[in-house]
């Protein structure tokens, strides 16, 4: 979501709040009418070869 916001909405440096709140705002009620999906691009398995690093790493049980 924030790729998509940076891309679409936030390219360019904003001066103040107010302006980033309502630019913020607009882009919001554009997304939402349009009813904008996210498309996951990669199954469960495919996510853990990708962010191995989040995944703990467990030892087998010896007996």
């Amino acid at each position: 979501m924030i790729v998509a916001m940076t891309r679409q909405c936030l390219s360019r440096r904003i001066d103040n709040m107010e302006t980033l709140r309502s630019e913020l705002a607009t882009w919001e009620s554009r997304r939402n009418a349009d009813a904008a999906k996210i498309s996951w691009q990669f199954k469960t398995k495919d996510s853990r070869v990708k962010l191995i690093s989040l995944y703990p790493r467990l030892q087998p049980i010896s007996r």
